[in-house]
């Protein structure tokens, strides 16, 4: 097995949302800058490119998919070649994808809900935040109904996911028209009954993770009363704040204290210092309510536990928790960290995280929250892509690549499997499709969504004519 020409590479990168695509365009430059080629091919399970941005985003945060513009430049480049609806691990498997590539890189993201280990979590009525998010973003594995048929809601949690997953809960559909919302989800929140949504995060409000932009959007949502409670801010001065980030929310915040109720139809509480104890309720009965424990500041951002435990009526909870890793079948995985076992981007023949003599497997990269975690914004994103990326192009100019041992197109394998795979070609006319589905809805839009999956393959496949 000879090793591999470091000008001259084929990769494969596994997952189509930014970590992916970002990936493939720093290592498209960063070959060309040393007067070399890259053939990249980015195998997506989802029928669509984009990721978290199409199916993790609200949908009425516009500016923040604005980052699509970018990411579309990127494949229209025609350096990198989506594949779409193609399961790594189903359609094709990891060892496969090796022998055909000099080197594959893993980008899967996290889609899943990290667990809270709390009685009653599992009881009828009580959701992962990210399954919801799925729902209002038009995920095509999700069912297309969701129950909205309840009051009372609770959403644990005091991240922008939180607040997302609120904000969606109690805004009128009516003012979702105007977005790519898709059409099941509009019609499902028309007819939500909720009309008080209780925030309830673990910390103070010196502590939260929201970013500025979305907590003031929260304030401005039309016949929405914001109630927050004055005993949970008695370490919440603005002058005392870490940063100007921080400075600037917990201004907002104060101002909501005094802020004049508008006997507005529906509520939004924001609880601080609460941990979760229990969800209440039955598998006859569902969720019922849910009991905290009331914490207490001991600096440093910590907390301790007072003793003192409370119940809400609530007949929904959301648990927005933290995000968990999406594994790619034989690919070494840390189930407790949830990320693909690496270090700085090369992958470990090692699930144990504390094995830091586990070798690493040559030609086997990881990016994005996959090798970290779930955490960072999109800059992270970035700046981590350029790390793996650096040692993936220094390895290869060391000669520890080795060269593919397979020839043939891999989308030869997949014909003849069956595999009924997109393309870019295929998404730019999905694309068009919701565009003008958009524009000749009876409530103008941006686009449409096309939810099911097998209509999204045959709009794609050329089966349906836009």
């Amino acid at each position: 097995m000879t090793s591999s020409n470091p000008h001259n590479l084929r990769v494969a990168i596994v997952g189509a949302g930014p970590a992916g695509i970002y990936a493939g365009n720093i290592l498209t430059n960063t070959v060309a800058d040393a007067g070399g080629s890259v053939a990249i091919d980015l195998f997506e399970s989802l029928p669509a490119p984009y990721g978290l941005i199409r199916y993790g985003v609200a949908p009425d945060h516009p500016r923040i998919k604005g980052i699509v513009n970018s990411l579309h430049e990127m494949l229209d480049a025609g350096t990198t070649r989506f594949i779409g609806n193609v399961e790594v691990g189903r359609d094709i498997s990891l060892a496969e994808l090796q022998e055909r590539y000099d080197a594959v890189i893993l980008a899967t993201g996290a889609i899943r809900d990290a667990a809270l280990d709390i009685p009653g979590i599992d009881l009828p009525r009580s959701f992962g935040a990210a399954d919801f998010v799925a729902w209002y973003d038009g995920h095509p594995d999700v069912p297309t109904e969701w129950p909205l048929d309840q009051r009372e809601v609770a959403v644990i949690g005091n991240g922008n996911v939180a607040l997302d997953v609120a904000r969606v809960l109690a805004k009128h559909a009516v003012d979702l028209r105007p977005t790519e919302i898709a059409d099941n989800v509009l019609a499902g929140l028309e007819s939500s009954a909720v009309t008080d949504v209780h925030v309830f995060g673990r910390r103070g409000p010196g502590d939260i993770k929201f970013t500025p932009i979305e907590l003031r959007e929260l304030g401005e949502v039309r016949d929405v009363d914001i109630v927050v409670h004055d005993e949970d801010f008695v370490d919440a001065d603005p002058a005392g704040a870490a940063n100007n980030q921080l400075k600037v929310m917990l201004r907002i915040l104060n101002s909501w204290r005094t802020r004049e109720s508008t006997d507005a139809s529906r509520r939004l509480h924001l609880h601080f210092y609460h941990s979760p104890v229990e969800v209440l309720g039955s598998p006859e009965t569902g969720v019922t309510g849910i009991r905290f424990e009331r914490n207490e500041p001991i600096g440093d951002g910590r907390v301790q536990g007072t003793g003192e435990f409370r119940e809400f009526a609530v007949q929904q909870v959301y648990r927005a928790v933290g995000y968990y890793g999406s594994p790619v079948i034989d690919a070494p995985f840390d189930v407790r960290a949830g990320v693909v076992s690496n270090v700085e981007g090369r992958v470990k023949d090692a699930a144990a995280t504390g094995d830091a003599d586990a070798p690493t497997i040559a030609g086997l990269y990881a990016t994005g929250w996959i090798k970290r975690g779930p955490v960072g914004l999109i800059g992270h994103t970035k700046s981590d892509a350029m790390e793996t990326i650096a040692h993936l192009v220094a390895d290869a100019e060391a000669g520890r690549l080795a060269a593919p041992i397979v020839d043939g197109d891999v989308l030869d394998l997949l014909d003849e499997r069956d595999v009924a795979f997109t393309t870019w070609d295929g998404w730019l006319a999905l694309d068009a499709h919701e565009r003008e589905l958009g524009a000749t809805h009876q409530h103008t839009r941006e686009r449409v969504k096309v939810v099911p999956r097998d209509e999204q393959v045959q709009i794609s496949r050329g089966a349906l004519v836009p």
